[in-house]
């Protein structure tokens, strides 16, 4: 009623955005590597020591990272990196930039996880150009992480960075503009996730018949269903009751029930290849077909030696050979010629073709497929299609000369079957050819 108590070992599968998705109480260590966008009213310099010196618009960004996620959507977040860059003068010289941050992420609970982040921080220049200085830096910003595997997480950021402009007093005649300098960075990273949830243990199950030993009537016994307790074998013949076809009479494997022969012929079941039909030696089967060659004894004319299937006189039950007449129109047929690049049979084939019709009207009960076959030379598609027709026409001519078209079957090899190599005249010449084949069903 309540279906079966059985440990499934059958494992859930989880949707791909769910899987390896960010969890409670989780840390993120990692590195990033990226582009900082300097302002060229940037203030990395010291007012007192130094002038403001445009530095290189793009520099290097690289640094290290580390989160700790008390919600699955929300975290907090610790960056330190280096900055190295040029001042934009006709020297090139250094600039490090270095800055250590800060700042909250909200972002959403998936595999892939979209977010955003604001937070604020320190900027600092070390440099004998522009002096050495340290400044309030806020930032905010998107990105995307994705979960690669339960360790691994990628992201990607875009952020702002907006610094109070200390070094002059904005509005001054020589600086004019705000009070704020803006500045850009796209970063990169990779980081390794901690602190994932372990998965609970499998259940105990002591006799390993997959019931838990909280469900399993008998836990120290291996059973089945439905309560985990092994089943009987009602009659003694050990063959377990459950499997076992005839429970209340003492058999044999595989089924429990005891041997029979039901067409008594004296062949019990289990020795008798046709249990159900009354046979002789060796199997316990009706004589039928003696030699094994497929035809019935009693319409076999040579019932103790087997037909020769080779297309010719297959029905009499006789070995046989292919008359010579017939093997001359066996494999390549010379003489066949066509129009250039046409399905047109030329004049001149008139002959072989007749002498083709002769043999088959001489031996009705021949069978044929003609196949056609050019040499590599242009398009595959359209020597397929060639040598199809060509086939066909040959077919055709002997229709017309009074051969039952059902006996006769096509195909074009267009040039996947050569017989030569292409790479000559004399090669692609034996390649173009029509064969004859005797069907032997």
């Amino acid at each position: 009623k309540g279906g079966s108590k059985r440990i499934s070992t059958v494992e859930t599968k989880t949707p791909w955005m769910r899987k390896y998705k960010p969890e409670r109480n989780m840390a993120e260590l990692g590195v990033y590597g990226g582009l900082l966008i300097v302002s060229d009213d940037h203030d990395f310099f010291h007012p007192d020591t130094a002038p403001q010196i445009p530095l290189w618009k793009l520099g290097p960004d690289v640094g290290a990272r580390v989160g700790f996620y008390p919600l699955s959507f929300l975290g907090v977040e610790v960056e330190g990196g280096a900055m190295p860059t040029k001042a934009r003068t006709d020297l090139n010289e250094n600039v490090l930039l270095y800055g250590v941050r800060g700042h909250a992420i909200l972002q959403l609970p998936y595999r892939v996880a979209p977010f955003i982040l604001g937070g604020y921080g320190m900027v600092g220049v070390s440099s004998e150009v522009v002096g050495n200085d340290i400044d309030p830096v806020g930032h905010y910003g998107i990105g995307a992480k994705i979960y690669i595997n339960k360790w691994l997480m990628a992201r990607l950021d875009a952020r702002h960075l907006i610094g109070a402009y200390q070094g002059r007093q904005r509005g001054d005649s020589d600086n004019g503009g705000g009070a704020f300098t803006n500045h850009f960075q796209i970063l990169a990273g990779l980081s390794v996730t901690l602190g994932r949830k372990k998965p609970a243990p499998p259940p105990k199950d002591s006799d390993g018949d997959y019931f838990a030993d909280a469900d399993d009537t008998c836990p120290y016994q291996p059973g089945i269903d439905p309560d985990g307790c092994p089943v009987g074998d009602s009659d003694g013949d050990q063959v377990l009751d459950n499997v076992d076809a005839c429970p209340t009479e003492a058999g044999v494997l595989p089924d429990g029930c005891p041997i029979r022969d039901t067409d008594g012929d004296g062949f019990m079941d289990p020795d008798d290849a046709c249990p159900t039909e009354a046979g002789v030696e060796p199997d316990g089967c009706p004589i039928r077909d003696k030699d094994g060659d497929g035809i019935l004894d009693e319409v076999d004319k040579c019932p103790d030696e087997p037909e020769t299937k080779n297309g010719y006189e297959d029905a009499d039950g006789c070995p046989d050979e292919i008359p010579e007449q017939v093997k001359e129109f066996t494999g390549v047929i010379e003489g066949i010629y066509f129009e250039f690049n046409s399905d047109k049979i030329r004049k001149k084939s008139e002959k072989k073709l007749s002498k083709a019709a002769e043999v088959l009207k001489e031996f009705p009960d021949i069978r044929v497929e003609i196949s056609g076959h050019t040499d590599n030379i242009g398009d595959r598609d359209v020597n397929l299609d060639l040598s199809q027709r060509r086939a066909e026409s040959v077919r055709q001519w002997l229709i017309d000369n009074g051969i039952d078209g059902s006996r006769i079957t096509t195909r074009g090899a267009g040039p996947d079957e050569p017989i030569d190599t292409n790479d000559t005249k004399a090669g692609q010449a034996k390649n173009r050819r029509i064969e004859f084949k005797v069907l032997t069903d």
